[in-house]
């Protein structure tokens, strides 16, 4: 998208996609970042799919927060109290990282206490606190090492002290569950907004259990998380909370459980206020169902009258052949509702959340499940699914662009010299194809030999102008290198 990006800019060019998809009437949220440009937009675009009536509760579920931008934000208060100690081991792997001559002493300083270099070290984005963890992690295992190589390279002059590494495993002990957390609520392979509640209320959980730690740093973190955490989940999400509900192994009971453990004061007036927002959606769906029925009843009738005539036997009431009835739709609606308030006092949104729950361990394909029970509930699966399919975090390819700094760094600029020759021998072969006086023997196959030893991300840069060569050679300087002819 051309700039400028301003809100109304990118409310414009998000109606015209969902406009050219022809979606526009079938949106039910939104997730976005926390961010001030997202949030002018989906004002301006929230308005323009109001006038069309196209959202349910007039969009009051419209806009949901991504949940790993705000745990994001929320932890990266937390590390700010250890921020010397991250800083050292940072520096600390960046100077080991920095050369290969570097990383050679260091695997020889791991000889020395007699530690085995299993795993490579991890840098960090500072911007994105579970690389931090990540890196934290990696750079324990090898707190010895470092400690060597303090001894042999007078050039390193940021080996973390031992209080600052006891300080480092603590807070990554601190900090794994909450990894353990992100990761789980980013899958894009299974539904999450089931998982939001719980896990927002296992966070609230560790930060009250650590805060109680006698640990000063990790005592310290949790206080200044506090203040985020309340800023954004204090209230949590209305929307997908109801996603715990849907899931049969967990319904209200365990949402119920859960604000009775956190303030058992506030929790029933909380679970009612629930309740309440998931009936008023319920409707909300029951009405679209009674409309999309009485359309097309509607429709069927104008049929059948426009061929047999019309008679009225009463208001209301059409007589279409001798013995049946067939009432007008709009009271076919009201009676049936009527019908439903007295004979049927219980919707099939009651009767789901009195029965059994399922055995929590039990592994179940929730999509599926309700798809299952579309045929007895219609509008509570519609609604079910809907909720379902909420994406709590924003598109996984997020975290590809964030973690960009460990490809390409101020440490990690140039190729080793041998790369650097092969890399010039393939273009001066490329060119010399490209010419028709091709000094590379084999029909190309020897500068497909010579790419191998390359980074795949460079053999691509250098085929698509080879890409017609190829035809006349054949495609065998592509499957050499395992790649599929180019389109």
């Amino acid at each position: 998208m051309p700039p400028p990006h301003s809100a109304p800019e990118l409310a414009q060019k998000i109606s015209d996609i969902l406009m050219d998809w022809k979606i526009d009437r079938k949106i039910f949220s939104f997730t976005l970042d926390n961010v001030a440009a997202n949030n002018a937009m989906v004002k301006l675009l929230k308005t323009q799919l109001q006038l069309q009536s196209s959202l349910l509760c007039n969009g009051e579920y419209f806009h949901v927060r991504c949940c790993e931008h705000i745990l994001n934000l929320i932890v990266q208060e937390g590390l700010k109290v250890a921020s010397d100690a991250l800083d050292k081991v940072r520096s600390s792997i960046k100077y080991v990282k920095a050369s290969e001559a570097r990383m050679i002493k260091f695997k020889e300083c791991a000889r020395k206490v007699d530690i085995e270099f299993t795993t490579s070290l991890c840098l960090d984005v500072p911007t994105r606190w579970n690389s931090t963890y990540l890196m934290l992690a990696s750079g324990i295992k090898y707190q010895r090492v470092f400690s060597m190589l303090e001894c042999d390279d007078l050039a390193y002059k940021h080996c973390p002290t031992e209080d600052e590494w006891e300080g480092g495993k603590v807070m990554c002990e601190f900090l794994e569950p909450i990894y353990d957390i992100t990761t789980l609520i980013s899958g894009s392979s299974y539904p999450t907004s089931n998982l939001y509640f719980m896990e927002v209320w296992n966070i609230a959980r560790l930060l009250e259990k650590n805060s109680r730690s006698h640990d000063e740093v990790v005592k310290s973190m949790p206080l200044k998380m506090q203040s985020k955490f309340e800023k954004y989940w204090e209230e949590y999400s209305d929307i997908l909370s109801m996603g715990a509900v849907f899931d049969p192994r967990m319904k209200l009971k365990l949402v119920e459980y859960c604000y009775s453990t956190l303030d058992p004061l506030s929790s029933e007036d909380k679970v009612n206020r629930l309740k309440t927002k998931l009936y008023i959606l319920y409707d909300e769906y029951k009405k679209k169902g009674d409309d999309a029925y009485l359309s097309k009843v509607s429709q069927s009738s104008g049929r059948c009258n426009s061929e047999l005539g019309e008679s009225k036997f009463m208001e209301g009431v059409r007589r279409q052949e001798v013995g049946k009835l067939k009432m007008n739709p709009n009271v076919f609606v009201a009676y049936r509702s009527y019908r439903g308030a007295t004979s049927e006092a219980k919707s099939a949104l009651d009767v789901y959340l009195e029965d059994m729950t399922t055995d929590e361990n039990a592994k179940l394909d929730l999509l599926k499940y309700w798809k299952d029970h579309s045929s007895n509930c219609a509008e509570l699966a519609r609604m079910a699914c809907d909720v379902l399919s909420i994406p709590i975090t924003t598109v996984a390819a997020e975290s590809s662009f964030s973690v960009g700094a460990h490809i390409l760094n101020k440490y990690r600029n140039k190729l080793l010299s041998e790369k650097s020759k092969l890399l010039f021998a393939c273009i001066i072969g490329c060119m010399d194809i490209l010419k028709g006086r091709s000094t590379v023997g084999n029909g190309g196959a020897d500068l497909a030999a010579m790419s191998m030893s390359l980074n795949p991300i460079v053999v691509v840069y250098l085929l698509p102008s080879l890409r017609h060569k190829c035809e006349t050679l054949g495609d065998g300087l592509l499957a050499t290198n395992g790649l599929r002819p180019l389109p």
